[in-house]
């Protein structure tokens, strides 16, 4: 016995909406999957950025510093009171008497004379 139309017709008919209803359940299955899918990694984020060295600094004169001193950005003497300076005002103290860093001699690639006795 079987549970089963006997004509083509019913047949067909059948057979579309069983295709249909398979669709239905596939789609599903895919949107489930989708859900329970875990994040894809996102990839690590940048570090953050450095500041920029300066390519001249000033510390003034005070606790620690006898004298007003200018010193290449990249200089390892300076401590953490370095103040970023343009070249025009790192000459400019120069001349009017800042004492240039013994660690990175900046007169050198400034151009200015050497320091007096």
């Amino acid at each position: 016995m079987c549970d089963l139309p006997p004509d083509l017709d019913r047949l067909r008919t059948l057979e579309t909406w069983l295709t249909l209803t398979l669709d239905r359940v596939r789609q599903q299955i895919k949107d489930v999957e989708q859900r329970e899918r875990p994040p894809a990694p996102q990839p690590p984020s940048a570090p953050p950025r450095r500041p920029r060295t300066p390519d001249w600094g000033i510390t003034e004169a005070g606790i620690g510093t006898p004298t007003t001193q200018i010193h290449r950005g990249d200089c390892w003497a300076y401590g953490k009171t370095l103040q970023p300076i343009s070249t025009e005002r790192a000459r400019a103290e120069l001349a009017s008497g800042a004492t240039p860093c013994d660690a990175c001699r900046p007169d050198r690639p400034l151009g200015m004379p050497p320091p007096g006795p």
